[in-house]
């Protein structure tokens, strides 16, 4: 968009790496504004387009070339030589890659959409039927079929499944490129928001666990069974015997 209309848009970028039986199916979900900010004239540019081809290219060369200098630096592991390595890469750079783009989509829908996936683990708990024993079993919807089937893996090797969706620390699921990055913000939001008329609302409160509960679940968890209100007044911890 900056080489084709000279404008930086809004870019929000969230990463999702679970599948319904999780399965490690890495892809990116991007909302992108379909205008940007014209810097050197200093006036908001709306109706623009992307070409889904021309993006999907420019996608596939950056993700080869960054697998390719990995490869060269030996940080890159696999249990294919490297001579097979090269050949696969070099393959997948000839095909077509998965692109699927929308032209327009509600924030909120997106926003919720997306949230799912960052604010919860990967596997809901009502999912599961047995824990106990040797096996893991829990309910999958057969996106095929449309019906539910229960999956059965080993206990070892669920936990290896479920770690290698744990991102690792200090890693961010949510990243912000263009207009949105941390550096541009503060130097360009306040033209920005003059430009498009409106009023920057304030950053809300942050929830606490207990109305996070509250507001996704229905249930107060500092009310006790007798619908009386819980106070905390410290830790008791077990004396031995």
């Amino acid at each position: 968009m900056k080489d084709k209309y000279g404008i930086r848009p809004l870019i929000l970028v969230v990463q999702h790496t679970f599948g319904r039986r999780l399965n490690f199916n890495a892809h990116l979900h991007m909302l992108v504004s379909a205008g940007g900010l014209s810097e050197a004239e200093s006036r908001w540019i709306e109706g623009l387009t992307l070409n889904p081809v021309g993006f999907m290219k420019l996608w596939r060369h950056g993700i080869i070339t960054y697998l390719r200098l990995a490869l060269e630096a030996g940080i890159l592991k696999s249990d294919l030589k490297s001579w097979e390595l090269r050949e696969l890469l070099a393959d997948k750079y000839e095909v077509g890659w998965h692109v699927d783009m929308q032209e327009r989509i509600s924030k909120r829908h997106f926003l919720g959409y997306a949230a799912r996936y960052i604010r919860r683990p990967p596997i809901a708990q009502h999912r599961f039927q047995e824990i106990d024993g040797l096996v893991v079993k829990f309910t999958t919807k057969d996106t095929k079929t449309k019906e539910t089937v229960l999956d059965e893996i080993p206990k070892e090797e669920f936990i290896q499944i479920l770690a290698d969706h744990v991102p690792d620390k200090y890693l961010h699921s949510v990243r912000y490129y263009g207009l949105l990055a941390p550096r541009s913000r503060s130097r360009v939001f306040a033209i920005l928001f003059k430009l498009l008329s409106q009023t920057r609302r304030p950053r809300p409160r942050r929830l606490s666990w207990a109305e996070m509960i509250l507001k996704y679940f229905g249930r107060n968890p500092l009310i006790d069974s007798r619908g009386q209100p819980m106070d905390y007044v410290g830790q008791h911890f077990p004396v031995a015997p």
